[in-house]
């Protein structure tokens, strides 16, 4: 018999644990999630982001268990891990499974691992770079130098990644190459630099004499 197509987006472990009141405030006040529902000293849930973690009460099992969390930012995240006393069990590296990660444990002892995609491996791409007459508004030329500088790249990368993704249709649109963590880093550079027009202002650019 042939197996359904299943179309799943999310799924969401559970951990016993034996305070599930304690658990909770280690997961919102230490490892940065939010408090999603709790059912009295029994049982609740705790997300990062869109993924939740059920706390159940009972014995906990850490021996065998692990949870693993696909994010944008794994260095900005660990940061504030080791700055809020978390045990760093694994600290971030580059990975040969294509993913930048790092471990910690609960309070609990359940192993946790955070991580981002990481797109430099496979085989080199050989190109040849030519130079492009361009010239930017200036505010938006600002910016995007400081989003390389954030994303380590070079001014020329940066350019290309945001080219090859929107030539890549997505839905209605086109795929967009930032993480959401890119994507809040991408606001402040907006009011830092006074951008104050929208995606479609540049057919409204005048340039000065």
């Amino acid at each position: 018999m042939t197996a359904p197509h299943v179309d799943c987006e999310q799924h969401h472990a559970c951990l016993t644990v034996p305070d599930v009141g304690a658990a909770v405030d280690f997961y919102v006040t230490k490892l940065g999630f939010r408090l999603n529902f709790m059912d009295g000293d029994r049982f609740a849930g705790v997300t990062l982001d869109r993924v939740q973690v059920f706390l159940e009460r009972g014995t906990p099992a850490p021996g065998g268990t692990s949870v693993y969390f696909v994010i944008g930012n794994a260095d900005e995240l660990h940061d504030s891990h080791r700055r809020n006393g978390v045990e760093i069990t694994v600290p971030p590296d580059d990975r040969a499974y294509g993913m930048r990660d790092y471990g910690v444990r609960d309070l609990n002892g359940y192993r946790l691992s955070f991580g981002q995609p990481i797109y430099t491996g496979g085989e080199p791409i050989d190109i040849e770079r030519v130079d492009v007459p361009v010239r930017l508004e200036k505010r938006l030329a600002l910016a995007l130098q400081d989003l390389a500088r954030h994303k380590r790249m070079s001014l020329s990368s940066c350019l290309e990644e945001t080219l090859l993704h929107t030539f890549e249709p997505l839905g209605d649109g086109v795929a967009s190459p930032h993480t959401k963590s890119d994507l809040r880093y991408i606001q402040e550079l907006k009011r830092k630099h006074g951008i104050d027009y929208d995606s479609h202002g540049s057919y409204r650019f005048v340039e000065k004499p």
